[in-house]
């Protein structure tokens, strides 16, 4: 809101958080969406390129701000130097969606963080890393460009934004959370980083000679996948004949052990300050045990076929779900328009009136002012019938849809 207003545009991702699309209601921009890379070999969703953002340059010279998401779920990180360099020399801001990276810049063998590389504005959630309590987060602003000096964002129009979403009753207890929190990595950070990196590392050493287990890594940077936070743990457990969730559901009812983002393919885990070995421990063991479940290797020669045939990673989630999507109507028109509620096979086409999205990690799959392409409901179907929870739709069976009428 404090960078654009109705009708101007705002380029990033198709991949962002619902409170982005929240964000595009109220503001009243038309968001210019980008494809973000996909690993083949993992079917994970890494970030925009560069190249691809000068494209869109070209393509949208009016462009107002540009937004990227840095660090991902999974703990994949942008190029957001070069990114800030191309936004400086449009002479406009870049917006950081940093809330999984509150601990960074902390350690040297974290990421650096994203006002450190150039960005003019990012938003940490402090809650889901450190030491906050639940809702507690931090808006960081540079407003200026580091090598011109000019002014990106007017610090008085965030001021003026912040005023219109945020309460006028605030809650000391969050704000003294966030204190505690500040001064906690003030004081401890490098310590505490080093003991978390440790356990981290740890955790992916044994995990990785489980017969069966997957575990992300980067080796060398590629496109869109510039950097990988060490303390995110992303195992893929399509070889065990499981889908995420039903190994979420395994490793928590037996083992007490709770995976940050279960998905179709993986589970991803964070390990944060306040881990310790235990807890490793028991993840590892977890884990163990469900490989040994699966090691007759007829079984798992099966299932793993069977479910490589249903859920093809090097299809690339985002671009299956954006076969015959379009932008219909901006988000806040879509808000705004009288709506009716339609059979879902019927929806093929229709522009979406409500938010849907699989939940964690509450991106989109269907957004007010897109139109409904026949991936994006196969892709709920699956989420679905593979036991994951669907957020925002009106009728949470998905018989129905709410649409632009």
């Amino acid at each position: 809101m404090a960078s654009c207003g109705p009708g101007d545009k705002l380029l990033l991702p198709r991949t962002v958080h619902r409170s982005v699309i929240s964000g595009l209601i109220l503001s009243g921009a038309r968001p210019i969406f980008l494809l973000p890379e996909v690993c083949g070999r993992t079917g994970l969703v890494g970030s925009v390129t560069p190249a691809a953002i000068a494209q869109a340059f070209q393509a949208h010279p009016d462009l107002k701000a540009v937004l990227i998401v840095s660090p991902t779920y999974e703990g994949i990180c942008a190029e957001t130097g070069a990114i800030a360099a191309l936004c400086h020399a449009q002479g406009i801001p870049l917006l950081v969606d940093e809330a999984h990276g509150p601990h960074f810049g902390f350690h040297p063998d974290l990421p650096a963080s994203a006002l450190s590389q150039g960005a003019t504005v990012s938003v940490q959630s402090t809650h889901k890393v450190l030491s906050g309590l639940t809702q507690s987060a931090m808006l960081h602003l540079r407003p200026w460009d580091p090598r011109s000096g000019e002014c990106l964002i007017d610090p008085g129009r965030v001021a003026q934004a912040l005023q219109l979403v945020q309460s006028s009753s605030p809650s000391y207890l969050l704000l003294a959370a966030l204190d505690a929190a500040r001064s906690q990595m003030a004081t401890q950070g490098h310590a505490l980083m080093t003991q978390t990196l440790a356990l981290a590392n740890q955790a992916r050493d044994r995990l990785r000679q489980i017969p069966g287990l997957r575990v992300f890594e980067l080796p060398q940077p590629q496109p869109g996948f510039a950097q990988l936070d060490p303390t995110r743990l992303t195992v893929d457990v399509s070889a065990l004949g499981l889908t995420g969730f039903e190994a979420d559901e395994i490793l928590n009812e037996n083992y007490g052990v709770i995976a940050e983002l279960p998905s179709l393919w993986h589970l991803t885990f964070i390990i944060s300050l306040g881990n310790n070995a235990v807890d490793i421990e028991q993840l590892v063991t977890g884990f163990a045990a469900m490989a040994e479940r699966a090691c007759d290797k007829t079984f798992h020669a099966t299932c793993q076929e069977t479910f490589e045939n249903q859920f093809d990673p090097k299809f690339g989630l985002w671009r299956e779900i954006a076969i015959g999507a379009e932008l219909g109507l901006s988000p806040r028109e879509a808000y705004f328009s009288a709506a009716e509620t339609i059979a879902l096979p019927d929806g093929i086409g229709q522009i979406s009136a409500e938010t849907v999205c699989p939940y964690p990690p509450g991106i989109p799959v269907l957004l007010p002012g897109e139109r409904i392409g026949s991936g994006a409901i196969a892709y709920l179907r699956k989420i679905q019938a593979a036991g994951g929870i669907i957020s925002g739709a009106s009728d949470p069976s998905l018989e129905t849809l709410r649409v632009i009428r």
